[in-house]
């Protein structure tokens, strides 16, 4: 497990940074006055961009990526597919059996005076705040690419992406910060377990299909 950290430096050492921010921001402000800053500072191209970049945490979207990992290789295929069943399971597990009482801000500000900004047009819900789900999935998803990336350097890139539609759960009033901030782990942990426990796995037992794919 510390060489694959090592390895991917850049994309941990980000993300520590990422999540001790954060953290702090959580202990100095309440999560209301947190999703009102992010509420209030928005504007007409925040709004294209991450209604179209929260696709990236779309169960969908996690769906393509072990598809199109399938082309390279089955191993990293199975390994996809496994990494976003077990991030998958655990989101749907807390969301609705653990904290299936947690509120949505929409009903969380039902009858509070603040008047906040939603997207005309946009669906949001009311119910199962508690962990983000899109959070788990998109940072599940490129955890597992920047695991795969030969190109370490390019580790920021992945997080950056997982980041931006984290925050996308926020500035669509879709979630809290809390919200996403568990959800971040969650996905994170759940793709660096899962590559760990079967790349050892595989190392000791090679197959041949493992560095077969559809395109090979």
């Amino acid at each position: 497990m510390i060489k694959v950290l090592r390895q991917n430096r850049l994309f941990f050492s980000l993300y520590l940074l990422a999540f001790s921010v954060v953290g702090l921001l959580q202990l100095l402000f309440t999560k209301e006055q947190l999703i009102r800053w992010v509420n209030e500072h928005n504007n007409a191209a925040a709004d294209v961009l991450f209604e179209n970049v929260t696709f990236l945490g779309d169960g969908a979207f996690s769906v393509i990526v072990a598809v199109i990992l399938a082309l390279v290789s089955w191993r990293y295929a199975v390994l996809g597919s496994i990494s976003f069943l077990v991030s998958g399971g655990i989101s749907s597990l807390l969301k609705h059996y653990v904290f299936s009482s947690a509120l949505r801000p929409l009903k969380y500000f039902e009858h509070s005076d603040w008047e906040y900004r939603v997207i005309k047009g946009l669906d949001i819900h009311s119910y199962n705040s508690f962990p983000s789900g899109h959070s788990i999935t998109a940072f599940a998803v490129f955890t597992l690419i920047a695991l795969l990336d030969d190109r370490k350097g390019r580790g920021w890139l992945w997080l950056s992406l997982a980041v931006m539609a984290a925050y996308s759960r926020v500035y669509l009033f879709q979630h809290f910060v809390e919200d996403v901030y568990a959800g971040s782990v969650i996905g994170l942990l759940s793709s660096l377990v899962v590559w760990w426990g079967f790349m050892h796995y595989w190392e000791r037992n090679p197959r041949n299909w493992h560095r077969r794919g559809i395109l090979k």
